[in-house]
């Protein structure tokens, strides 16, 4: 929670908050629509829109589904209050205190406090930087250890950058399958591919209705918002009995303007816009970091998504790196808190979703702090 809250000061260098660059966010379309639903629709916006959520949204959710490979029906989709939720769902209804999930090391340090609030246990398995978790790995782990319940970010995990191949997301689902283990898929990055084509989702080679797939819209529209949504398939009615009981719905407005947005067209352009951004600081930020840290450092170089992982040398301590670096007006996520079992001494995690005089001078000075400590 501390490194949260200088996360948002806006008084420093964000270079710890994943955050989408709000430059980039079409906030005044959607503020426009907000402002003509509220107007035009003013008793069906402050309504509750109890699970499975505004069926609008869940319908253009669907077919933007289909990109990813996925055919899913409407119905199928529960929204929820971001995707943290949507996790958070999906690992009460297949899990209960004390079990275990075989996670990807390093992961998202939301999904580590999500499980830790529940009294879950975490066996890592190793994740490659550019394919993702070690499946051969995984399926030794299951048959030593009783899984519960498998998790993934398969498209640009947060903070490695990494992306299963299609064929791995393939193998994986089957595997898991034959083990009558539930995967629950994360994908809020899904979307920001620099290639052509956008990746696959796991859910795709779902036959079992075992692939709890997880989104939201934080990372390419609208953080504030706050929607997101889950396509459970077999665990549809007890997800939707968990959304009520938890936090009986999503809020109705802002899926109404999603809803709205997606179904006015623009959105695709806005998308390629964002990509091109995102593909460029990433590269901007790689070339700074490659240039001002010491030699030994090693960068991911993510294919999609806007943070990078960073290797430095074994006598960097990330956590002594954040406190000197936060001296000089600068933030970062040091790599404790990527894992469960305190991995990643000498790891950190740099937002590059934008680019800016401040931002390379920040990185400059972060590499004269990291030199200090070699």
């Amino acid at each position: 929670m501390m490194v949260m809250k200088d996360m948002f000061n806006s008084d420093l260098v964000p270079l710890g908050v994943a955050t989408p660059n709000s430059d980039l966010l079409p906030a005044d379309k959607l503020n426009r629509i907000l402002a003509s639903i509220a107007r035009k629709k003013s008793l069906e916006s402050i309504k509750y829109d109890i699970p499975p959520g505004y069926k609008p949204l869940r319908i253009q959710i669907a077919q933007k589904s289909l990109k990813a490979g996925a055919t899913i029906n409407p119905d199928e989709i529960i929204t929820t209050m971001g995707c943290i939720e949507a996790v958070d769902l999906c690992l009460r209804a297949v899990c209960k205190s004390g079990d275990t999930v075989a996670i990807e090391s390093p992961t998202y340090f939301g999904i580590l406090q999500s499980m830790e609030s529940m009294g879950l246990k975490a066996l890592e398995i190793p994740t490659h930087p550019s394919e993702g978790i070690n499946i051969d790995t995984l399926m030794f782990a299951v048959e030593q250890t009783p899984v519960k319940a498998c998790l993934v970010i398969s498209n640009y995990n947060n903070p490695l950058g990494s992306c299963i191949p299609d064929e791995k997301k393939k193998r994986l689902v089957g595997l898991l399958a034959g083990l009558d283990i539930p995967l629950i898929e994360v994908d809020t990055s899904g979307e920001l591919h620099f290639s052509d084509e956008r990746p696959s989702v796991c859910k795709a080679y779902d036959k079992k209705g075992l692939v709890l797939l997880c989104s939201s819209f934080s990372k390419t529209l609208c953080p504030g918002y706050r929607v997101g949504w889950v396509a459970a398939g077999r665990y549809q009615s007890k997800i939707e009995w968990l959304k009520f009981t938890s936090s009986l719905a999503t809020a109705t407005l802002p899926q109404m303007a999603l809803a709205e947005y997606l179904q006015s067209g623009g959105y695709e352009s806005h998308m390629r816009k964002v990509r091109r951004a995102y593909a460029c600081s990433i590269s901007n930020m790689y070339e700074a970091v490659t240039r001002h840290f010491p030699e030994g450092t090693r960068v991911s170089r993510p294919a999609g998504g806007f943070v990078l992982w960073i290797q430095m040398p074994e006598t960097v301590d990330s956590l002594i790196l954040y406190k000197m670096a936060l001296q000089a007006g600068i933030t970062l996520s040091p790599g404790y808190l990527f894992s469960a079992t305190r991995r990643y001494k000498n790891f950190i995690r740099l937002n590059a979703s934008r680019w800016t005089d401040d931002i390379n001078r920040g990185v400059i000075r972060l590499g004269e702090i990291v030199h200090a400590l070699v």
